[in-house]
């Protein structure tokens, strides 16, 4: 078992307004105490950077145990406590290029465009009758439990939309001139979740309790807020992920083995599973109650949780209608139900009734570049028992995509591609959960997909979340000598939840001899102390350093191309060749960048 990334389950600037990155402790309360203001909106500290200028270093773990999920002891025994450490200054990758470039090409430089990407936002609804948590308690030695049962839970709408603002401060100085975001956006395919994502996204008011809304008027992450919402004039895209049609990412809903896991969405009983961790099979089984997190208490303690046969009845909460679980086709259709831009954030109506998830579009026409979104992740009815976190394409996405790599080309484009699943950053054997799927069902295998898309020199990179992680992989040509251009960048973005919870800029700049430079920074959502995002912040720093595992030096592939930042961010300047008709074309563009 992958005991680091294993996301089926639950599951990752110049400064505007800061002279200084200083290192300083940083406050351990774990209560609200900034309210909303006056129009329900939550502030963020005005402070905005990037870690280039500086990074969250979580404290040392004191010596007192305590588990994740017992969030009552953290601030009395330090457990969450961190404090700003020194920038990351992005580091110039040449894997691509031949030997000999000369690296003062990327002087003078002229910029074409600049984005950003958040990824694995898994808005949760904590008090849902059907989640996992209690798998955390079976397994706390599992990196991944904390994906199914940390703090952060109670507050994935408010950290949304803190990064949602600090996207904002940024925009409002250097404009960006799209977003992407990389899938897994409702932790389990819910309803109720997709819409908190959307609604936040759209700045409207966010009620981010279900069922009998416990606390509503009370506790402070479960009272409603005015989400600030993403500045109108920054158009933004979506990706589809595991999470987003599968339950928890990892058992399809309507074809998997356990026939009543739809029911369960809007049932008022407590769900009941086998250890699901150990063996995906044993969803079927009735054995232990995974249980809910308590919205009337402070720290939203555990409820109805443990051995079946500790319960005299069934534990139950309110029903809600709207925890429903959504097909791809109604997911889809949902991100036409919005007041940001564009309308459908980037999905077809025609293809939207048919749950294809994949689309291409031009950012900025004056600038030859497409970006090809593409739905990586397995079939609902491929009728696998194993985790739903491969990366899959079948038949039709596969033809699709080598259409629209050719369509490119022929327009004279460069190419970005945005999925959610990566590629060959798992290895396939022994098998992840996360690797590319080895079954005969996938359309192509992971060496002939390489293939196909080392034969489109002008591609540019492919993007992706899913493993929760920051790095940066260089797929190197097959002729690194005679065909450099044929290599391409593969960029991971972490998860807007776990820690570190961070955001990607993209900036892609066509330097003075005609290559490509790419800058790619993350970005730590800015929080002011007291409010529901700064608590989130301390737990996610808190579940990284109970489980002890570190992100920052993850590279189960041992591929040396993959090398982790002591930060858990990464901070990259990418250089990348093009093909002499791309180059030809872009100085007639732009004979002087």
């Amino acid at each position: 078992m992958n005991t680091l990334t294993r996301r089926g389950f639950g599951a990752g600037v110049w400064a505007v307004t800061i002279a200084a990155t200083g290192i300083g402790r940083v406050g351990s309360a774990f209560a609200a105490t900034v309210g909303r203001n006056a129009t329900g909106e939550y502030p963020i500290d005005p402070k905005v950077a990037k870690t280039t200028e500086r990074t969250i270093v979580p404290g040392a773990l004191p010596a007192a145990k305590a588990e994740v999920y017992e969030l009552a002891k953290y601030e009395a025994l330090g457990i969450g406590n961190w404090t700003w450490g020194k920038g990351e200054a992005p580091v110039t990758r040449v894997d691509l290029m031949p030997a000999g470039w000369d690296a003062a090409a990327i002087d003078g430089k002229r910029r074409l465009l600049k984005f950003f990407t958040i990824s694995d936002i898994h808005i949760t609804d904590k008090e849902a009758p059907n989640q996992g948590i209690y798998l955390q308690r079976l397994h706390p030695e599992l990196a991944v439990t904390t994906s199914l049962c940390s703090g952060v839970m109670l507050y994935t709408t408010h950290v949304l939309d803190a990064a949602v603002q600090t996207i904002n401060r940024l925009h409002a100085v250097e404009p960006f001139d799209f977003g992407l975001s990389l899938g897994d956006v409702a932790n389990s395919t819910q309803y109720n979740e997709l819409r908190w994502y959307i609604d936040v996204l759209d700045g409207k008011e966010i009620r981010p309790s279900s069922g009998a809304h416990l606390g509503a008027d009370s506790i402070e992450f479960q009272k409603p807020f005015k989400a600030v919402g993403l500045d109108k004039s920054i158009p933004w895209y979506q990706v589809l992920g595991n999470h987003d049609h599968f339950w928890l990412g990892s058992v399809s809903v309507d074809h998997g083995p356990r026939p009543d896991l739809r029911a369960s969405y809007v049932s008022d009983e407590v769900f009941a599973a086998g250890d699901v961790l150990a063996d995906p099979s044993r969803i079927v089984d009735r054995t232990y109650y995974m249980g809910v997190f308590d919205g009337s208490k402070p720290h939203g303690d555990l409820a109805f949780a443990g051995p079946v046969g500790d319960f005299a009845t069934p534990p139950k909460v309110a029903a809600d209608p709207d925890r429903r679980s959504l097909t791809t086709a109604e997911w889809m259709k949902e991100f036409f139900e919005t007041t940001s831009n564009p309308v459908g954030h980037g999905f077809d109506r025609a293809a939207a009734e048919k749950g294809f998830a994949c689309y291409s579009f031009v950012p900025k026409a004056d600038v030859p570049i497409r970006v090809i979104s593409l739905d990586d992740t397995q079939k609902d009815d491929d009728k696998s028992l194993d985790i739903h976190g491969h990366g899959f394409l079948d038949e039709a996405r596969w033809a699709w995509l080598k259409k629209e790599l050719a369509a490119g080309d022929a327009a004279g484009q460069l190419m970005i591609i945005a999925a959610h699943i990566p590629i060959g950053v798992e290895p396939s054997e022994p098998r992840s959960e996360m690797s590319w799927w080895l079954d005969p069902q996938n359309a192509v295998t992971l060496p002939d997909l390489l293939a196909e898309l080392h034969s489109h020199p002008n591609l540019l990179m492919w993007l992706a979340g899913h493993r929760h992680l920051n790095t940066v992989k260089a797929f190197v040509s097959p002729d690194p000598v005679g065909a450099p251009e044929k290599g391409f960048w593969h960029v991971e973005t972490c998860s807007l939840r776990d820690f570190p919870q961070q955001m990607r800029t993209f900036e892609i700049f066509l330097n003075r001899d005609h290559t490509i430079t790419i800058e790619t920074v993350n970005v730590d959502p800015s929080v002011e102390e007291g409010t529901p995002a700064a608590i989130s912040r301390r737990y996610a720093v808190a579940a990284q350093q109970l489980v002890k595992a570190d992100i920052r030096t993850f590279n189960p592939t041992k591929d040396p191309t993959i090398a982790p930042m002591p930060s858990g961010s990464y901070n990259a300047r990418l250089i990348k060749k093009l093909d002499p008709a791309m180059t030809a074309r872009l100085k007639a563009l732009h004979p002087t960048p």
